[in-house]
């Protein structure tokens, strides 16, 4: 890794494969854990969560505890190198080959960009589905780097608010995990290649509107054959044409609500390209509108060992990477709470919520109101910009209760800190206690350092 690549891989942020910490723990045991049981990826010693450097200096004692750490770990993991650029500590850890590791705190796992303490079902299904290759992550031998789109990735880059001086494929693509320095994998083809389709036949959406409630009389039809950011965004819009859509008029500001929530069927879409199986050829995800429902399946049901009612438990993925291209643009929520937050903002907008379904398609099926805007108070106050702002960044009561709950034990506590405890993403935490400053339940006292939180007393029984 040159010092190049390393300011690149800063200053895309914390991902699947890469962690900041900005001074050594031993605690950081949990994180090559979770590396190993995942895809592998990197530790930055010296580089804080806002993506500056803070500074680390490798020393020998350093760099033999760490080695010991991992030995220690059961089995023991492989550390690749480590070794210092510039002010950064770089730790490289290989994925293993013999899953499920653990050390003395327990099994972890990287989800998006959070280590994540897994659980007995989870351990299970990573010890049945281990020797499942995935697609994603195969080389794809025919593809070469003139074939790959600097327009796609400019797109992505602009969707993930990521800022670069030049578009260079051979180091974004690596830098990503979507690519090594001579080969790309399948995920690079499916979301940068000019033409996906010419080198993976089955990248490919069908979007179908049809007449009555049967499959009987199509009268709109869209075959979307091009990345996977295109197909989400294809589909969004399909589905805004075709779903009724009330407006409402506040001042001089116009909202449009529609009938089924569209944050929710983001989410369906979204689920559907990530937890599609990709190796499964002569098939496309579909999005049907009906008269009476909206139903988006993809190829691949649930993985070995899953079962529908748990769902809201158990977050088990087949494409890692395509999730943590998702996740990047904030398309979904990271540490896998779709299913939650599909049921949560359909509850909120008072419609019917998703029902489930898995055999060789996985399911997700809407039930379409019967009058969609009756009773126009309720729908206009679920849908008003209050209850979307909260469902979308899941600020929920409880969720704010539990972050003002571990400040109230620890007030010097961090972001990265609550977001390890709550399980969610450090960025999301920052979203939701800047949520908190403005309604007044918290205040900051002193340097954003140095200082200390303050939890306005009177101001938090409005949430209690």
């Amino acid at each position: 890794m040159t010092p190049e690549d390393l300011q690149l891989l800063i200053k895309e942020g914390e991902g699947l494969m890469v962690e900041f910490k900005e001074k050594y723990s031993p605690k950081i045991v949990q994180d090559i854990v979770a590396f190993a049981n995942t895809k592998g990826g990197s530790i930055l010693l010296g580089v804080g969560d806002d993506c500056n450097t803070k500074g680390e200096a490798l020393t020998n004692k350093m760099k033999a505890e760490i080695v010991d750490l991992a030995r220690n770990c059961e089995p023991s993991i492989y550390i690749k190198n480590i070794k210092q650029i510039g002010k950064v500590v770089v730790i490289g850890i290989a994925e293993g080959d013999e899953k499920p590791y653990s050390c003395a705190a327990g099994y972890y796992r990287r989800l998006d960009a959070v280590t994540q303490k897994m659980t007995q079902k989870e351990i299970h299904l990573i010890y049945k589905n281990v020797t499942s290759a995935s697609f994603e992550d195969q080389i794809n031998k025919d593809i070469s780097w003139n074939d790959i789109s600097r327009e796609k990735i400019k797109a992505f880059f602009k969707e993930a608010n990521i800022s670069v001086n030049k578009i260079l494929p051979r180091d974004i693509l690596p830098s990503l995990n979507l690519a090594g320095n001579t080969t790309i994998k399948n995920a690079g083809v499916l979301f940068f290649a000019n033409r996906p389709r010419d080198f993976i036949l089955q990248c490919q959406m069908t979007l179908v509107a049809f007449k009555g409630t049967d499959r009987i009389n199509i009268y709109d039809r869209k075959d979307i054959q091009n990345d996977l950011l295109t197909q989400f965004n294809e589909a969004v819009i399909f589905l805004q044409k075709h779903l009724n859509v009330r407006s409402e008029i506040k001042g001089v500001n116009r909202r449009d609500i529609c009938e089924i929530p569209l944050e929710a069927l983001r989410e369906a879409v979204a689920n559907a390209i990530i937890h599609r199986d990709y190796s499964i050829r002569g098939t496309s995800i579909m999005v049907e509108v009906h008269q009476d429902k909206v139903v988006i399946s993809n190829p691949g049901g649930l993985m070995n060992g899953l079962d529908t009612k748990f769902l809201a438990d158990i977050s088990i993925r087949r494409n890692e990477l395509i999730a943590d291209m998702f996740a990047r643009m904030d398309k979904v929520e990271r540490m896998g709470t779709g299913i939650n937050r599909m049921r949560a903002i359909t509850k909120a907008a008072g419609v019917s919520g998703p029902k489930f379904t898995s055999n060789l398609f996985f399911t997700i099926t809407f039930k379409r109101p019967t009058h969609p805007f009756q009773g126009s108070e309720k729908a206009s106050e679920m849908m008003s910009e209050k209850v979307s702002e909260i469902m979308s960044e899941k600020v929920s009561e409880i969720m704010l209760e539990k972050i003002l709950g571990l400040i109230r034990k620890n007030k010097n506590i961090s972001s990265k800190k609550t977001a390890e405890i709550l399980g969610l993403a450090p960025r999301s935490i920052e979203r939701k206690i800047a949520t908190l400053k403005a309604k007044g339940y918290l205040k900051r006292i002193g340097s954003p350092k140095a200082g200390h939180w303050e939890i306005v007393t009177n101001k938090t029984k409005e949430i209690n």
